[in-house]
């Protein structure tokens, strides 16, 4: 009974639909969509992650920076989550690697589907970490693995 409670327990941070929604759908579109809109593409995925980023700091007590760093405002949201909170700097990688696959869909078009569809996993990816942080403030202390969560602090 408890279980069946757990599993229709509905998030306090829930990922917003609409994100979800429009990272499906780049994963489920078909190769000719991405002919004449990869930049649109990776202006949303990028823009989702930044949301998500902000929302984070918004969440603890944080304006999140317009700024950039090495020309991204995700890198620049993403440090200053890390100086809340340095297991924020879990998602790093992340960030970087969502910018490093829509860089590489810019520049080599020919490669641009597969980047845009490893670029929304990882986008992805980087949402669930973000809001399941926003849920559990420990996610990201052991080395992002979730596994004292789910153990309830055994290891």
């Amino acid at each position: 009974m408890a279980t069946q409670a757990a599993n229709t327990a509905v998030s306090a941070h829930p990922v917003p639909a609409e994100w979800d929604a429009e990272l499906a759908a780049i994963l489920d579109a078909p190769d000719t969509a991405f002919a004449d809109s990869v930049t649109e593409h990776i202006d949303t995925l990028l823009a989702i992650a930044e949301s998500a980023v902000a929302q984070w700091l918004r969440a603890h007590g944080g304006s999140p920076t317009t700024g950039q760093v090495e020309g991204f405002r995700l890198l620049a949201l993403h440090r200053q989550g890390a100086r809340l909170d340095p297991t924020f700097n879990a998602c790093r990688e992340s960030c970087r690697e969502l910018i490093y696959q829509c860089n590489m869909a810019r520049a080599h078009p020919a490669q641009a589907v597969r980047r845009l569809r490893l670029a929304s996993m990882v986008c992805r990816h980087l949402v669930l970490f973000v809001f399941g942080k926003l849920e559990t403030a420990a996610l990201g202390e052991f080395c992002c693995a979730s596994r004292p969560l789910r153990t309830g602090g055994a290891t």
